[in-house]
């Protein structure tokens, strides 16, 4: 894993600030979602994982629902394509095991399918719309922690 960058997991009252800042330039600014869809209930009871660059500035983050869903997965531009997507989905994918989900879902872009696919996440169902942009479910059955 590259020394670059750090990622820490934090609940949205700590880091709302720089959740926000990814999140904002990510899907608001570049991907054009309307900001009233960006932000949620799901922020203030969910679990974060924010990367932060070895200066401390926010690159990245996802979040991981009570219920075993990922999602707002975002990294910012200059920093994509350098494991941060990945450190952040493992490290989700680590904590659901510890929580005791027995499978994590996920409504991926479908531009992004084989980034998850990658982790042996699959698709169900059809292509659907959110947001303004085609998303499928996806899945990963966790195998025991024992």
């Amino acid at each position: 894993m590259s020394t670059d960058f750090a990622v820490h997991m934090c609940q949205w009252r700590g880091a709302q600030r720089e959740l926000r800042l990814v999140r904002h330039a990510v899907f608001v600014v570049e991907q054009r979602v309307p900001e009233s869809l960006e932000w949620d209930d799901f922020d203030h009871t969910s679990l974060h994982a924010l990367a932060r660059s070895a200066n401390g500035d926010a690159i990245g983050c996802a979040r991981l629902l009570p219920d075993g869903h990922i999602g707002r997965v975002a990294v910012l531009v200059h920093w994509r394509r350098r494991g941060v997507g990945s450190a952040l989905l493992l490290r989700l994918i680590d904590e659901a095991r510890t929580r005791g989900h027995a499978r994590i879902r996920l409504n991926a872009q479908v531009d992004a399918m084989p980034f998850y696919a990658r982790y042996d996440f699959v698709g169900r169902g059809d292509v659907f719309d959110e947001a303004g942009i085609a998303h499928r479910a996806m899945e990963l059955v966790l195998g025991s922690s024992a």
